[in-house]
C-alpha cells in the first residue's frame, strides 16, 4: 500500500437509491475532479473555499460525454476525515452512474482504496488513534442505540483518555527508573521502591477494572447468542415469533417442522440478542431431522444463555428430563410455556432438577409472560445499563489482550520488586508494559495488527 497515492471508492451501498457517494483522497483529489467535474457556473474547483459543495455535470474529459448531475463537495487538508484533501461525488444513487463515476476518478488516476484506507489514512496521519478507528466499524455494525451509544463515546476518545492515562504514569515511572540507573554513582534516589509499588498498585487496579468490563462491553457489541431448545412441538418457533412480534418462523402441529436453526435478533432493553431458534431435540430415523437436532446440540455448546421451553400442559417426559441435566450448568432460564391451558408442570417440578434456575411461565401464543422474561433476561446478565459516554467500557477482544499482557508485566514488575532486583530488571518488566498498552491506541502497534484491523472494514470506509 502507497499512502503517497490519490485514492477513491464507492462509499454507499450499491443498489438503487436517491444519492450515492464516490469518495476521493489524497493530494491529486481536487485535480482530478477539476477534469471530470463541470460546475453549473464554470468555475475554477482549485480555486474554491473549503467545505464547500457545488452542483454540475460529471463529463467524461476525453469523449466529452455527459454522465450524471451531481453536487460535489470540497474539503482540503488538514481539516478532513483523513487530513488529506478529500472530494466526495454525490450522484444519483444507482448503480450505474456510481460506477462510471468511479471509473472516470479511477481514468484521471487514482486508484482502488483498499478496505478501511480512508480511515487508516485518519490513524496513520494522527487524526484518530487506533481505538478510535476500531470505533468505526463498531459504529457502523452497531445492532442497537446502547451499543451506538458505547462506539461514538469510543470515537470521541473515552477510552483512549483512560489509556492514555496509564500509558503516560508507566512512562514516569521508567524515567525516574532509567534516571537512577543513568546516575548510579550521584548516589541519588529519584524514586523510591515503596513509591513504585504504591504507584504500579493503583494502576494495576485500573487496569483491573477496565478488563472486567470487557464481558459487559461485548454482551452490547456482539449481542449474547441465546439459543431456544426443548423437545418436538413444546412451542419454540413460537417463541421467537413472539419476541420478535412477527411470523418468522413456521408453526404447525407436526413434530420436526422447524429442520434448522433459525437466528433473528431482538433487541432487550438496550442489549442486543441472537436469537437461535432450534429443531426440537428427540431421537429420530429422519435423516434430515437428525442433521436438525445434531445442529441443535452445537449451538447449545456455543449459546452464551438457554432457554429452555417446556409444555407446562404436560407431564415432564424423559426428553425434558435429559434436557435439563444435558444444560444445567449452562446459563439458563426454563419457560414453561402455554400457560394458556391447565398447568400440569409447576415451578417446584422444575426446582427439583434446576434448583439455582430462574423459571418463569410464559405463553408463546399470547404473550403472556413474555415482558417477564425480558426482564429475567436483562437481569440475569447483569444488573442496571450503561451510562454511555460517562465511562470507558472494553469491547474489543484486542484491547482486552493487550490490557491483560500490560498486568502481566507489571505484575512481574511487583514480584521483583519484592525480590529486591536492580533497576535494570524493573525497567525491563515497565518496557514490556508499555508496549503491551501502547497497542491500544496505535503507538506500538505493528504492521500486521494495523492490517488485521483494517481489512475488516469495507472499502470506502
Amino acid at each position: 500500500m502507497n499512502n503517497e497515492d490519490t485514492i477513491c471508492a464507492i462509499s454507499t451501498p450499491i443498489g438503487e437509491g436517491g444519492i450515492g457517494i464516490v469518495r476521493i483522497s489524497g493530494k491529486d483529489a481536487i485535480s482530478i475532479i477539476s477534469r471530470i467535474f463541470l460546475p453549473k457556473k464554470n468555475k475554477n474547483l482549485k480555486n474554491l473555499p473549503t467545505h464547500t459543495i457545488h452542483y454540475g455535470i460529471m463529463k467524461d474529459d476525453k469523449t466529452g460525454e455527459k454522465i450524471d448531475e451531481a453536487l460535489v463537495s470540497i474539503m482540503k487538508a488538514p481539516n478532513t476525515y483523513t487530513k488529506e484533501d478529500v472530494i466526495e461525488i454525490n450522484c444519483h444513487g444507482g448503480a450505474i452512474p456510481l460506477k462510471r463515476a468511479l471509473e472516470l476518478v479511477l481514468k484521471n488516476g487514482a486508484r482502488l482504496a483498499e478496505p478501511g484506507e480512508f480511515t487508516k489514512r485518519a490513524f496513520l496521519n494522527g487524526r484518530i488513534d487506533l481505538a478510535q478507528a476500531e470505533a468505526v466499524i463498531d459504529i457502523i455494525s452497531s445492532k442497537t442505540e446502547d451499543s451506538l451509544r458505547l462506539a461514538v463515546g469510543q470515537l470521541s476518545g473515552i477510552l483512549s483518555k483512560s489509556i492514555i492515562a496509564v500509558r503516560e504514569e508507566l512512562i514516569s515511572i521508567i524515567a525516574s527508573i532509567e534516571a537512577a540507573i543513568d546516575f548510579v554513582d550521584e548516589d541519588i534516589e529519584f524514586i523510591s521502591r515503596d513509591e513504585i509499588g504504591k504507584r504500579i498498585k493503583k494502576t494495576v487496579d485500573e487496569i483491573e477494572a477496565l478488563i472486567n468490563t470487557a464481558d459487559e462491553g461485548r454482551i452490547y457489541k456482539e449481542g449474547i447468542a441465546t439459543a431456544i431448545i426443548g423437545r418436538t412441538n413444546v412451542g419454540k418457533s413460537s417463541l421467537l415469533n413472539a419476541l420478535l412480534k412477527e411470523e418468522r418462523a413456521i408453526v404447525t402441529p407436526i413434530p420436526g417442522t422447524t429442520r434448522d436453526v433459525i437466528e433473528e435478533w431482538i433487541n432487550i432493553k438496550g442489549m442486543p440478542l441472537r436469537i437461535l431458534d432450534t429443531a426440537g431435540i428427540r431421537h429420530t430415523e429422519d435423516i434430515v431431522e437428525i442433521e436438525g437436532v445434531r445442529r441443535s446440540r452445537e449451538t447449545i455448546k456455543k449459546a452464551d444463555l438457554i432457554l429452555l421451553l417446556i409444555d407446562g400442559s404436560l407431564r415432564l417426559s424423559d426428553e425434558d428430563k435429559n434436557l435439563m441435566d444435558d444444560v444445567k450448568e449452562k446459563k439458563l432460564i426454563v419457560l414453561l410455556n402455554k400457560s394458556d391451558l391447565p398447568s400440569v408442570v409447576k415451578e417446584d417440578d422444575i426446582k427439583k432438577f434446576l434448583p439455582d434456575k430462574e423459571v418463569v411461565s410464559i405463553s408463546a401464543l399470547t404473550g403472556e409472560g413474555i415482558d417477564e422474561l425480558k426482564a429475567v433476561i436483562h437481569n440475569l446478565l447483569f444488573k442496571g445499563g450503561i451510562l454511555a459516554g460517562e465511562r470507558p467500557i472494553i469491547t474489543n477482544l484486542r484491547h482486552k489482550t493487550a490490557l491483560e499482557k500490560t498486568k502481566r508485566s507489571l505484575e512481574n514488575l511487583q514480584n521483583s520488586l519484592k525480590e529486591n532486583m536492580s533497576e535494570e530488571f524493573l525497567a525491563v518488566d515497565l518496557r514490556g508494559a508499555l508496549n503491551a498498552i501502547g497497542e491500544i491506541t496505535g503507538e506500538t502497534a505493528t504492521e500486521d495488527i494495523l492490517n488485521k484491523i483494517f481489512e475488516e472494514f469495507c472499502v470506502g470506509k
